[in-house]
């Protein structure tokens, strides 16, 4: 006996051929290629458009990147290239790697172990291509 696929494979493996069908070239699309298109704001633009720019007296572009990253944390941190981009603009934005990982941390006390742990591979990922682009 074979072991079934669950509905959701099945329904990406579809979606795959039907891919295939219309567009032979995007059978080695990989959806991580879209990060690359949009590449890190500036710490002062977002300062402008998310932090103090749109309340005198309010959150900086820091803190909301780290509200940001819980939030995401707390869905499962199932939107991968979000959560990895939110990682990349908090450190832009003047985030240590230590606020990054609390803040994650903070989350497994409501999201789950489980939750936190996926988190915190995806921002170490970040963190470590950061290191090797220092180097």
């Amino acid at each position: 006996m074979t072991d079934p696929k669950s509905p959701f494979e099945l329904m990406m493996a579809q979606a795959q051929e039907m891919a295939k069908a219309f567009n032979p070239a995007m059978t080695s699309f990989d959806p991580k290629g879209f990060e690359t298109l949009w590449p890190t704001m500036p710490k002062d633009a977002m300062e402008m458009w998310f932090g103090k720019g749109m309340s005198k007296n309010g959150l900086d572009a820091k803190t909301r990147l780290l509200i940001t990253l819980a939030g995401l944390t707390m869905q499962g941190a199932q939107a991968e290239t979000p959560f990895r981009m939110t990682v990349r603009h908090a450190l832009e934005a003047g985030a240590t790697q230590d606020e990054i990982a609390e803040t994650i941390a903070q989350m497994s006390m409501f999201a789950g172990i489980p939750a936190m742990t996926r988190a915190m591979d995806l921002a170490r990922e970040i963190m470590d291509e950061r290191k090797d682009d220092e180097t």
